[in-house]
């Protein structure tokens, strides 16, 4: 894969990576906060399984790029398979990785961890591990028609509220 081809697809993978975290930050806002605490489980677990594939979304690209040969798509990868591979890489990384499946998938997800640290940490070292994969040169790519039409909401929501203070 050459510099440039590999940059297209760090490309790719970085901003579907970065989607679901988006996605995930919005499930956590309509938890709502209630001291310490989210309120709704329902959306911490929603949030916490989201941001947990966009971490794996990252993980599989950056050990495509480390010439890491991924299981079929037939083949579930379990998480044996990335810290086998990803200890052999970088023990940082792993690190990262241990901290995200325990506190997003696990923690988060399977058993309803909801406080807000906690949950905050795990996205903390998602972050971490996604900007693993930023490609160096990014690539500007077209709004999709619902993040324009949010964007349009948006600004003529602030337009509104602006005018009639």
């Amino acid at each position: 894969m050459t510099k440039e081809e590999q940059n297209v697809f760090l490309n790719e993978e970085y901003t579907e990576a970065v989607r679901y975290m988006d996605n995930a930050k919005e499930a956590l806002q309509k938890a709502k906060k209630d001291g310490n605490f989210y309120a709704d489980e329902k959306y911490v677990r929603t949030a916490c399984g989201t941001a947990y594939l966009g971490v794996l979304i990252a993980l599989d690209a950056w050990l495509k790029i480390k010439d890491v040969v991924l299981p079929s798509k037939k083949k579930q990868k379990s998480i044996e398979f990335y810290n086998e591979n990803i200890a052999k890489i970088d023990k940082k990384m792993i690190s990262r990785l241990q901290t995200v499946y325990r506190i997003l998938h696990l923690e988060g997800y399977y058993w309803g961890e909801n406080h807000i640290k906690v949950i905050s940490g795990g996205f903390d070292a998602a972050y971490e591990i996604i900007d693993k994969i930023k490609p160096e040169n990014p690539i500007e790519t077209k709004e999709s028609k619902t993040a324009a039409a949010k964007r349009i909401l948006d600004n003529t929501l602030i337009f509104i509220s602006v005018m009639f203070r």
